[in-house]
């Protein structure tokens, strides 16, 4: 293994010291709070699904300020994890801190071994075979958690086939396949035809995005945060002019939400 020598970082010990002051407060929370002593493994897990989606908001907003909150928020939450699952002797943050970083060490032989990678293609290329290793050979998409939001789902699904070599030559192709699906959802006879279609639209357009290097989540959701925009922006100038929107004409209101664009681009 190649020796790394990290870069200076002048900040390490204050960094240290951070962190062991939330192990400090962790514990001291676990032995004197009620609400904190009560929690266990399965009562904060929605809690902290909450907090990511709040961390996924503030990225999409460039809110520096709130990133760094959400992140206090995460690495909380992982160290109660670590705390309830050493009270019973499963494991202590040390493991879990050790562990990720033997998993990194692994999965970067061009980095501590004397694997070769040039380009990020190799590099996840690389990963997804020695992730399959570790997993015991078992199937390519075995490890998609199957509770993932759809879009989610289906991005993994797609970056985990390229890794195994089952992917298109290039975008060209991949547009084609969008103009076909659509097509196919166009010529749909029931509704049960149209639903099936409809969702090789959508997964057609999912590769779509990765060959162009967009990310099909964060795209959606900006667009449904523009929308809501926009549409605050009608409701609050209908109240200046007196009206309710179910009494206003679509006309009316399509000369005010184009007047929003202005505002929310």
């Amino acid at each position: 293994m190649p020796e790394i020598t990290p870069p200076k970082d002048e900040h390490r010990k204050e960094k240290l010291a951070a962190f062991d002051r939330l192990l400090t407060i962790m514990d001291e929370l676990r032995l004197n709070c009620p609400w904190d002593k009560k929690q266990t493994l399965e009562s904060i897990r929605h809690l902290s699904i909450e907090e990511v989606y709040e961390l996924s908001d503030a990225i999409i907003e460039n809110d520096i300020p709130e990133i760094k909150n959400e992140l206090g928020d995460i690495m909380l939450h992982l160290v109660f994890y670590a705390r309830i699952a050493s009270e019973t002797d499963n494991f202590h943050i040390g493991d879990v801190l050790n562990g990720v970083c033997d998993k990194m060490i692994n999965r970067h032989p061009h980095v501590y071994g004397n694997i070769t990678a040039n380009n990020e293609d190799q590099v996840k290329k690389n990963w997804e075979q020695i992730k399959k290793k570790e997993k015991g050979n078992k199937g390519v998409l075995s490890g998609v958690p199957s509770s993932l939001p759809a879009m989610v789902k289906a991005v993994r699904i797609q970056s985990k086939a390229k890794g195994a070599g089952f992917d298109w030559d290039n975008k060209d192709q991949v547009w084609e396949k969008v103009q076909e699906e659509l097509n196919e959802f166009k010529e749909a006879d029931s509704n049960e035809h149209r639903e099936k279609e409809f969702g090789d639209v959508l997964f057609s357009l999912i590769n779509y995005s990765r060959f162009i290097d967009i990310d099909p989540e964060t795209a959606l959701e900006k667009t449904n945060k523009k929308f809501i925009n926009r549409f605050n922006f009608l409701e609050e100038k209908a109240k200046t002019l007196g009206k309710d929107l179910q009494d206003m004409t679509l006309r009316e209101m399509d000369e005010i939400w184009e007047s929003s664009k202005t505002l929310h681009p």
